[in-house]
C-alpha cells in the first residue's frame, strides 16, 4: 500500500508541474516584445556606424508582426542579420523574462577601395561590403585594379602604416599601376614605389633611412618617385617642374648630346673561298697597269701590221 500510494504522489507531482510548465509557457509565449524589451548591443573595438539600431528593431518587427514572444522564430532573425553586408556576426537569444537581445558585431572597414569606377570597404578579413549613404568610416584609400587574392596582404601592409608614427605621417594613400604599388605621400610631389607587397617592413625601414639622412635637407618638390622596390637600393626619379632640377636636367642632356651615338657593331662575315679568290682577281689590275705602259707604241703597229700581211688569215668554208 505504501509502494502504491508513492506511486500516486508521483503521478500527481508530475501532473501539477507539467500543469504549471504549460500554464507558464503559454503565458511566457503570450508576451509582447515591446521596445523596451529589444536590447541592441553593437560591440566592436573600433567604434562604426553602418548599422542603425533604429534598422534592426525595424527587422524585428517585420519578423515578427504580432509581437509575441511565441511567434518570433529566432534562427530565422539571426539569419536575417546576418545577411547585412556590413554585419560580421549577430548573435539573438531570449531571457526568462522575455527581453530580447541582439548582439552584433559590425564590419571594421581597413581600407576603401576604387576599383572598376566603384567604391566600396574592405575588412581585415578580405571580404568586400558597401559604402553606406549615411557615414563615411576615415581609412587608407587604394585605387587600382587590385585583385581579391591580395586584399589580405594589402590590409596587413594598411595595419602596419597605422601603427608605425613614421609611415601613419608620411604614407596617405596607396595607388596599384599595372603589378606595381605605389605609396601617396603627404609631404611633396613624389610616391613611394614598393613594387609587390612582400618584405614591406624591409622597403618601408630603407625609405625611412633615405629619408633621414638625405630628404629632410632637400625640397620635397624636388623628386617625382622614390622607388625602393630593389634590393638594396634606392631610385629616385627627379621632377621636371621643379625649377631647381632645370640645371642638373640641361647638364645631363648636354652630357648625353656630346657622347657618341652607339656605332652598331656587326659580326665579320666569314667568306667563302670562291669569293676571296675575286677579290684578289679584282685587286690585281693596278699593279699589272705598268707592263701595259711600258710597251712602246712602235711596236704594237708593227705586229698589227705583221698580222694583217700574213695569208693565213683567210678563212675557208668548205
Amino acid at each position: 500500500m505504501k509502494n502504491k500510494y508513492r506511486i500516486l504522489k508521483i503521478a500527481i507531482t508530475v501532473i501539477l508541474l507539467g500543469f504549471l510548465l504549460s500554464f507558464s509557457l503559454k503565458k511566457f509565449s503570450g508576451q509582447k516584445i515591446t521596445d523596451n524589451k529589444i536590447s541592441v548591443k553593437l560591440s566592436e573595438k573600433t567604434p562604426v556606424y553602418f548599422v542603425d539600431e533604429k534598422d534592426i528593431r525595424d527587422i524585428v518587427k517585420k519578423e515578427n508582426p504580432s509581437g509575441k514572444v511565441g511567434d518570433l522564430n529566432i534562427p530565422s532573425l539571426e539569419k536575417k542579420i546576418n545577411a547585412l553586408p556590413a554585419v560580421d556576426s549577430a548573435n539573438v537569444y531570449l531571457n526568462l523574462n522575455g527581453k530580447l537581445n541582439l548582439d552584433i558585431k559590425q564590419r571594421v572597414p581597413v581600407f576603401r577601395l576604387n576599383k572598376d569606377g566603384r567604391d566600396f570597404y574592405v575588412d581585415e578579413k578580405g571580404v568586400e561590403f558597401p559604402i553606406s549613404k549615411t557615414y563615411s568610416h576615415p581609412c587608407m584609400l587604394v585605387t587600382g585594379n587590385v585583385k581579391p587574392d591580395e586584399y589580405e596582404k594589402l590590409a596587413e601592409l594598411v595595419e602596419k602604416i597605422d601603427k608605425d608614427d613614421f609611415s601613419k605621417r608620411y604614407f596617405i594613400g596607396i595607388s596599384k599601376v599595372k603589378d606595381d604599388y605605389n605609396l601617396l605621400t603627404s609631404e611633396g610631389n613624389y610616391k613611394v614605389e614598393i613594387g609587390d607587397l612582400d618584405n614591406i617592413e624591409f622597403k618601408v625601414k630603407g625609405f625611412k633611412a633615405f629619408v633621414e639622412k638625405y630628404l629632410v635637407y632637400q625640397d620635397p618638390q624636388k623628386y617625382n618617385m622614390i622607388s625602393v622596390k630593389y634590393q638594396n637600393q634606392i631610385v629616385t626619379t627627379l621632377n621636371p617642374a621643379f625649377k631647381e632640377n632645370d640645371s642638373i636636367l640641361t647638364a645631363g642632356r648636354k652630357e648625353l648630346a656630346k657622347a657618341p651615338a652607339p656605332a652598331t657593331i656587326k659580326k665579320p662575315e666569314t667568306k667563302k673561298p670562291a669569293e676571296i679568290k675575286k677579290q684578289n682577281s679584282v685587286s690585281q689590275p693596278k699593279e699589272n697597269k705598268k707592263p701595259k705602259t711600258t710597251t712602246k707604241p712602235k711596236e704594237t703597229k708593227k705586229t698589227t701590221e705583221k698580222k694583217a700581211t700574213k695569208p693565213k688569215a683567210k678563212v675557208k668554208i668548205e
